[in-house]
């Protein structure tokens, strides 16, 4: 035990595949938040055709395998696909094998985490406030900016972070599309795998192990105090 404490300085590399994980998760969870937010008022507040079929494209990811996830990802943007083609030919980008496409599987993992969590604050939100502010004559994108989007802010917020920590964990979309490169695509997950694999590697492999729970229950925490603090809110408790 005690040489396992004095051994916890991280390294280099380790501290690059940790800095890689957050930049990943964090672009991931920024970039797909206001697609999360649009799904989750439009579930909440709106009735269409086809609404049954579109709620379960959208939570599919959850039951999905990561691995399915991520070779969908690679047969629609790798470089032989025609999109991926597209991509690399008119602007010389990829996703593949980037940290990028790290990023957009992340993306695509996360974002039924957030779009349930903020279609649950949109749900909480007592319709009442917003048709009061419809009949004195404001606007519905009004209404939506002033009343609704404050409302729900510990809800969005709270699936942000949701979606941050899955990020954060994610290992077979990425490891599949983006593959385990190191300083590249090699996260933190993925460069545990690497250690688990490689012999005298286990105290490296705990190490990171530590960190993982470590910010997957910070991580719980502030979303569980933010849907609290929500709940309170609208519930007029101080």
């Amino acid at each position: 035990m005690l040489e396992f404490i004095q051994g916890f300085q991280l390294s280099e590399f380790e501290i690059t595949a940790l800095i890689l994980s957050l930049k990943v998760s964090g672009v991931a969870s920024l970039c797909v938040l206001p697609l999360a937010i649009f799904i989750g008022y439009l579930l909440s507040r709106t009735s269409f055709w086809g609404k049954s079929l579109f709620e379960a494209i959208v939570y599919l990811p959850l039951v999905l395998p990561p691995v399915v996830i991520g070779y969908l990802l690679l047969m629609s943007f790798s470089t032989q696909s025609i999109l991926g083609r597209f991509l690399l030919d008119n602007f010389g980008f990829q996703f593949a094998f980037k940290w990028q496409g790290a990023a957009l599987a992340v993306a695509v993992v996360a974002l039924p985490l957030m779009v349930r969590s903020i279609r649950l604050a949109f749900d909480l939100i007592d319709l009442k406030i917003e048709q009061a502010a419809l009949t004195l004559g404001a606007s519905p994108l009004r209404v939506f900016l002033t009343i609704s989007l404050p409302l729900a802010l510990p809800g969005i917020i709270s699936g942000a972070i949701l979606g941050l920590a899955r990020g954060l964990g994610e290992f077979g979309a990425t490891i599949t599309f983006a593959a385990n490169i190191p300083g590249q695509t090699q996260t933190l997950p993925l460069a545990m795998y690497r250690f688990i694999q490689t012999p005298g590697a286990e105290l490296m492999a705990a190490r990171l192990c530590i960190i993982a729970i470590i910010i997957a229950i910070i991580a719980l925490v502030l979303s569980e105090l933010l849907t609290r603090k929500m709940k309170n809110k609208l519930a007029g408790v101080k």
